[in-house]
């Protein structure tokens, strides 16, 4: 997925079910100065929500 949201930021918003946030990452992809800002976003997306869900799993597994 990482592979993904380096060369093809948008498709790796979409995949995730952001839609919207696709799109716009699309919009700024289509320019060759904006491919690398869109790359980056998508990655530190992409480690966010990996960070988010392995957060949730360690409190639901504190509560048990």
């Amino acid at each position: 997925m990482t592979l993904i949201a380096i060369f093809f930021p948008f498709l790796s918003f979409i995949l995730r079910g952001r839609i919207l946030t696709g799109i716009l990452c699309l919009i700024l992809q289509i320019t060759l100065i904006g491919w690398i800002p869109a790359a980056v976003w998508a990655v530190i997306s992409l480690q966010n929500a990996r960070a988010d869900r392995r957060t949730e799993r360690i409190v639901r597994a504190m509560k048990n």
